[in-house]
């Protein structure tokens, strides 16, 4: 008896979930819509938070900032988890690569005195900063409502750490492949006059209950610090003979143009909501603006800081960005 192999096709009866189908149209996918659209718990919920009875324990008043839709804001990276390591894992290998590069050819030691001040005292004690924004975006992963935004803060929650543990490698490198720069660094965090603003501000918005103006602050000051260490600073190092920091900081810089793409998308979703727009506008232009008063209030001392040891004009670039912060909040050009 013969047997004849044949492929038999089988139809399917759905192309995705019906979450997604209701949304986008009953066809295939992303794996990133099927695995993130509509997962926000709404009902059904057991308690009401015995620390505020007033709320749900998931629930979409925990910040001025509110969508008619929560998932009409999606990560334009599309990250969930595979891709989301994977990206991450590219980043870190190269960061490998040139600390690699870096210490076989004792760029770090050749580096002008106050540019190794710089790094030393200013720039790996900034690894307890990283830790401060890992907190508040678990904060915001946490009280945040819509499974794309909360995820977003979650993956942005991790790079903090990830950021926490670049710095940690180059404070190690510098110190001669012992962790006792580290040590002097936890004590220019909690003792230098140049980071006490810094510091106090972190500390604060780590405690801020609302996660929406919590991410406006964490956000502004990271435009003002990235934008002086990653881009200014980068500048003038190239001049300067250090080349190391700038190895250092293309890395970070890299690192924050990534980020930037899912804060940006978010701000764009609060202003365009059909119905909360208007209001959301009118909170980002006020929240927004007293972020970056207060971010460029807390790194100024910062800047004067870097200025006192290598003279490149830190004040007035931090001074710029902030105005520049300021107009984007308020919907217009700089």
């Amino acid at each position: 008896m013969q047997y004849e192999l044949k492929t038999q096709v089988i139809e399917a009866q759905r192309q995705t979930f019906t979450a997604v189908a209701k949304r986008y149209g009953d066809k295939p996918a992303s794996r990133y819509l099927e695995g993130i659209i509509d997962v926000q718990p709404k009902e059904n919920f057991h308690y009401r938070p015995t620390w505020d009875p007033t709320r749900e324990i998931y629930d979409d008043t925990f910040s001025v900032f509110r969508l008619t839709d929560p998932y009409s804001f999606l990560d334009p990276r599309q990250y969930y988890y595979a891709p989301y390591v994977t990206a991450r894992a590219g980043h870190h290998e190269a960061f490998a690569t040139s600390l690699g590069y870096i210490e076989d050819r004792g760029l770090l030691e050749r580096l002008p005195e106050g540019w190794k001040r710089v790094l030393a005292e200013l720039v790996i004690p900034l690894r307890h900063l990283e830790s401060g924004g890992q907190l508040i975006l678990c904060g915001m992963a946490r009280f945040g409502f819509g499974g794309t935004i909360t995820q977003a803060a979650a993956y942005s929650a991790f790079d903090r750490v990830g950021n926490a543990q670049v710095l940690s490698r180059v404070g190690i490198a510098l110190g001669g492949g012992t962790a006792d720069l580290l040590a002097d660094a936890k004590e220019h965090w909690l003792e230098d006059a140049g980071l006490q603003a810094l510091r106090k501000l972190t500390e604060e918005t780590i405690v801020e209950s609302d996660w929406g103006i919590a991410l406006l602050q964490l956000d502004a000051v990271d435009q003002l610090l990235y934008d002086l260490l990653d881009r200014h600073l980068d500048d003038e190092a190239v001049v300067a003979g250090a080349s190391a920091y700038s190895l250092i900081s293309q890395h970070m810089s890299s690192w924050f143009g990534d980020n930037r793409k899912w804060i940006d998308a978010l701000y764009a979703t609060w202003r365009a909501d059909p119905q909360l727009g208007e209001t959301n506008a009118r909170l980002l232009q006020e929240h927004g603006q007293a972020a970056a008063d207060k971010a460029l209030e807390a790194v100024t001392p910062f800047a004067v800081a870097v200025d006192e040891l290598i003279g490149v004009g830190a004040l007035d670039c931090i001074t710029t960005k902030a105005a520049e912060v300021r107009s984007a909040h308020a919907g217009v050009q700089a």
